[in-house]
């Protein structure tokens, strides 16, 4: 029987294969294994991504078994063989989706054009440390140094600053223009020039 990697559990298993594949900054036996599992949805056999990678079939097949079996936590270091990984690629991918995500605790206008949060006593901003919360409500038990090296390996920014003189409310004022073009400039200072000889 032919061995190929199963179809994605969801969309998301789907996008961190893809990504990881081509990820410079994750470790490189990780990117190996998604592109041994991304070159196997693509229709490629055992022995051409042996070929195209410069492994063995053995360790292709191992794994893809471990990935069919385990889904992404199969494509981490197998245990005994070096210090293990504390947060596994699953939960990195968790951590950058936090995100993408509205923080719980930030007010929206609601069609009635009522303000509404999802949670009032939850974070209104993403910031290194309410990111580090949410991931372990999560159970991803990390620190809010690990959460920065994350993301800056993943180029995403956390942090989002609005400007309070916004609004979708059509009754709102923003603030007024700025002083008036008419307003004189401070006059030039007076340049005097140096005696000369010739004055004398």
């Amino acid at each position: 029987m032919v061995l190929r990697a199963r179809p994605g559990r969801d969309e998301d298993e789907r996008v961190v294969v893809h990504r990881l594949a081509s990820a410079r900054e994750a470790p490189r036996d990780v990117v190996e294994r998604c592109r041994m599992v991304e070159l196997s949805w693509d229709g490629w056999l055992v022995p051409q991504i042996a070929d195209e990678l410069g492994c063995g079939q053995k360790t292709v097949r191992r794994w893809l078994h471990r990935f069919n079996r385990l889904g992404l936590e199969g494509l981490e270091d197998l245990g005994g063989q070096g210090r293990k990984r504390r947060i596994t690629e699953a939960e990195r991918s968790k951590i950058v989706g936090l995100v993408k995500q509205t923080p719980p605790g930030r007010l929206e206008v609601q069609p009635s054009n009522e303000m509404w949060a999802a949670n009032e006593s939850g974070p209104s901003e993403w910031t290194l440390d309410t990111l580090a919360a949410a991931a372990r409500d999560l159970g991803i038990e990390v620190s809010r140094s690990q959460v920065r090296r994350i993301l800056r390996a993943e180029g995403v920014r956390w942090r989002r600053t609005r400007s309070w003189t916004r609004s979708k409310d059509p009754d709102f004022e923003g603030k007024g223009r700025g002083s008036s073009s008419s307003t004189s400039a401070r006059p030039p200072a007076r340049r005097w020039s140096a005696p000369t000889n010739s004055a004398r």
